[in-house]
């Protein structure tokens, strides 16, 4: 595929795929930085654990790179995956904190620097995915999209 014939739309969405991606690498690093230095896991647990997302994220910018080639499989597979499931899934705790009574001034008392970086990549990663999301299925790409198929 001659990259010029890929709209700007794709390119960017790809781009902020590749970042919602990097921000869960990011996430896993800060949580098995802060078990590893509280020492409150096993060593076996937490490498089964890495090695499982480490795959995931292999497979997910494989199906990224995909759609940026144009495959319309691969955009449906992003919308399902990281626009749908991934995006509960980043959602979901926050939601249900909420819902059991909490306040949101709480949620910024206490803040270690794990929790912060945390916090900080989650909305980025959040930012990321839906950005992603959209501009996928703008008019141009969406033109790209079926002529791909065609």
């Amino acid at each position: 595929m001659n990259n010029k014939r890929v709209p700007q739309e794709v390119k960017k969405s790809f781009l902020f795929w590749l970042v919602a991606v990097a921000a869960g690498v990011f996430e896993m690093i800060i949580a098995v930085t802060q078990i590893l230095s509280e020492d409150s896991g096993s060593g076996s647990s937490i490498l089964m654990a890495v090695g499982v997302r480490t795959i995931i994220f292999t497979v997910l910018v494989y199906i990224i790179v995909k759609m940026y080639r144009g495959n319309n499989w691969a955009r449906i597979a992003l919308s399902i995956l990281l626009g749908g499931v991934g995006t509960l899934s980043l959602i979901i705790d926050p939601i249900q904190w909420i819902l059991e009574g909490n306040s949101l001034d709480k949620a910024f008392t206490g803040l270690t620097l794990y929790s912060s970086l945390f916090g900080l990549s989650r909305i980025v990663h959040l930012a990321a995915v839906v950005t992603a999301f959209i501009l996928m299925f703008r008019p141009a790409a969406n033109k790209y999209f079926r002529a791909m198929t065609a």
